[in-house]
């Protein structure tokens, strides 16, 4: 009955946009595939699907996931993702809540004595997929029913939204969840370098200059890198790249050769290549594709 409540309540919200009137939450609605080949940047995430089916891969590891199935990210991670069952007639549904450290290091704070905050050696990956069970779904149908009653989300919303988080803290992928609530976690040493090569795409990357910001030793960051994003702190930087060429490519009137020095390609020919091995089309076929800037996890 959950799953049945949740549909109709993502249907009647996400006409209005993917963003609600309570802070974080989101709907969404697809009625096509979208592009296979798109990479997006995920955010930290939860993104419950209601409807459809997705596909999600960063790296070399693929995600497939459909009704009653959840993905969660800890850092903004470049992602290819598409629907695999999404049309006009039976179109894909997905509720999506922002996940905020601060709220999480809350609850680690007043739950500090539970056993199962005992750490592992072990580095969970900053991307996970699991089946929910009826009470994180029964929350999520709670918090959008919000969404026809503003008065109360102010004072309501937070207590769905620590439910939510508690839930999946203790669940199947905690670990991944939980370690955005750690300040010293190695997600957060990794997260340091994952932020800088974010805001410098252009710059080469020097993985000794990376394992020096996140504290640990050449090797020890690369596979720590490698376990968390599910790639090389080099491939990452070069799908982040593409990614930010592709936007860019959206509002340009075709100097393609100017965004591929943008972000840090000193051939234009060899990023025209990788573009193409990326998307599948050459930069030139998404100058002033708006749809390029969509982020959709």
């Amino acid at each position: 009955m959950s799953m049945e409540q949740l549909r109709s309540l993502i249907v009647r919200h996400a006409r209005r946009g993917t963003s609600t009137a309570a802070d974080g939450v989101l709907v969404s609605m697809a009625t096509g595939p979208g592009d296979p080949a798109a990479v997006s940047l995920s955010g930290t995430v939860f993104a419950l699907i209601a409807q459809g089916r997705k596909t999600l891969s960063v790296g070399d590891r693929v995600h497939e996931y459909g009704p009653g199935e959840f993905l969660v990210t800890s850092l903004d991670l470049p992602v290819r993702g598409h629907y695999t069952e999404a049309s006009v007639q039976h179109p894909a549904l997905g509720f999506g809540l922002r996940l905020r450290s601060s709220v999480i290091a809350q609850l680690l704070l007043d739950s500090a004595a539970d056993p199962i905050w005992r750490r592992s050696s072990d580095t969970a990956p900053a991307l996970a997929v699991s089946s929910a069970d009826e009470d994180l779904i029964d929350a999520a149908v709670r918090m959008l029913r919000l969404l026809d009653r503003p008065r109360d989300i102010q004072v309501l919303a937070p207590l769905i939204e620590r439910e939510i988080l508690w839930r999946l803290m203790t669940g199947e992928q905690g670990a991944t969840v939980r370690q955005l609530g750690l300040a010293d976690s190695r997600l957060h040493d990794v997260g340091r370098a994952v932020r800088w090569i974010r805001d410098n795409p252009a710059d080469p990357v020097s993985v000794a200059e990376l394992a020096r910001m996140a504290g640990m030793s050449e090797s020890a960051f690369h596979r720590t890198f490698r376990t968390v994003t599910g790639m090389s702190p080099i491939r990452f930087q070069k799908q982040l790249r593409l990614h930010e060429a592709r936007v860019i490519l959206a509002g340009r009137a075709g100097d393609v050769t100017g965004v591929a020095h943008a972000v840090g390609y000193q051939s234009a020919s060899q990023f025209s290549r990788e573009y193409r091995r990326q998307y599948g089309v050459p930069p030139s076929a998404h100058v002033g594709d708006a749809g390029a800037a969509l982020t959709d996890t």
